[in-house]
């Protein structure tokens, strides 16, 4: 396992956050971020969902990494 194929996963696990759905997925189970916008954004859950917004508003960024990994995949094979 090579620094390529865990910079593969933390790209998967970043589109994988930043496709998540704040009204049919995060509200219903209480992970939506007007609920954290308080205090309460110290906590594990808070930073957590501070994560997701995260990767949710930096979706162009993702899209050009993906692109990238794609050309990489197709030159080196």
């Amino acid at each position: 396992m090579g620094l390529w194929t865990l910079l593969e996963g933390c790209l998967l696990l970043a589109n994988a956050l930043a496709i998540l759905n704040e009204d049919r997925f995060l509200a219903p189970r209480g992970w939506s971020f007007s609920e954290f916008s308080g205090g309460k954004t110290k906590s594990f859950k808070g930073q957590l969902i501070g994560l997701i917004y995260a990767t949710q508003y930096l979706r162009v960024p993702l899209i050009l990494l993906n692109f990238i990994c794609i050309v990489v995949k197709l030159v080196s094979g």
